[in-house]
Parts: C-alpha cells; sequence; structure tokens
C-alpha cells in the first residue's frame, strides 16, 4: 500500500493540508500518515482535542492512517521528512499561510526545509482565504 505524510497544524493551513492528503489518500487509496507538527510546548487540552477530532474524523471516513506526535524539542521540518523515508511516502502534503511582505523572501523555514530537503514530492496547500 503506498502512503502519503502529512504535517499538521491545528490552524488553517493544517487543516487545509489534512483535507488535501485525505482527498488524495482516498484517491490513491493510500495510508494517510499524518504528523503533528505542533509546537511540542502545546500540551493544552484543546490541542489535545484537536487531535482526537483529526482521529476520529479519518476513522469516520474510513481512511487507514496513522497519527504519529513526535517528541518533545523534535525539528517539524525533519519529523516530516524522516516520516517520508521511513513510510516510503509517495508524497508529503504541507499547508502554507499568507506571509508578509518580509515573510515571503523567506517562505518560513520548515516549509522551506520541506520542499528542498524532502526525497520525494512536496504538495504545498494553501489556507483558502477568509473574509
Amino acid at each position: 500500500m503506498t502512503a502519503i505524510v502529512v504535517g499538521y497544524v491545528d490552524k488553517p493551513e493544517g487543516r487545509a493540508a489534512l483535507q488535501r492528503a485525505a482527498t488524495e489518500a482516498k484517491l490513491r487509496r493510500a495510508r494517510l500518515v499524518v504528523v503533528n507538527a505542533q509546537s511540542s510546548t502545546d500540551t493544552t487540552p484543546a490541542a489535545d482535542e484537536a487531535l482526537a477530532a483529526v482521529r476520529a474524523e479519518l476513522d469516520a471516513e474510513g481512511l487507514a492512517s496513522d497519527v504519529r506526535e513526535p517528541g518533545a524539542g523534535g525539528d517539524p521540518a525533519e519529523d516530516l521528512i524522516s516520516t517520508a523515508e521511513e513510510v516510503d511516502a509517495d508524497f508529503i502534503v504541507i499547508g502554507l499561510r499568507k506571509r508578509s511582505p518580509v515573510g515571503k523572501l523567506i517562505l518560513g523555514s520548515n516549509a522551506q526545509r520541506v520542499l528542498l530537503d524532502a526525497s520525494c514530492p512536496v504538495l504545498a496547500v494553501k489556507a483558502e482565504a477568509s473574509g
């Protein structure tokens, strides 16, 4: 079975990435590996509830999935890349957010590292514009 790895954060860009990855997993009959890229310091009940909701949503959709929570102090980009290599992923899905003019110069260090260092293709997804 093929695999798709997605970086998840409980923000619009993370939810957009998860939604697209789930759609791709259904189309390809692939296993979805969700890497919780939330800050390792965010151990609040709300963060735990958000991750539980992700698990429940994937189960309800009947997707073969695995939700991983890397250890504290981890590097989100490295966690995604190493997970993709470990499961021999077809590709990685990451979410992007709109950035300020200065932020556009550096794209976002984690996104940039994944795009440049991953050995498999990377699908970058933008969250829908609000408003």
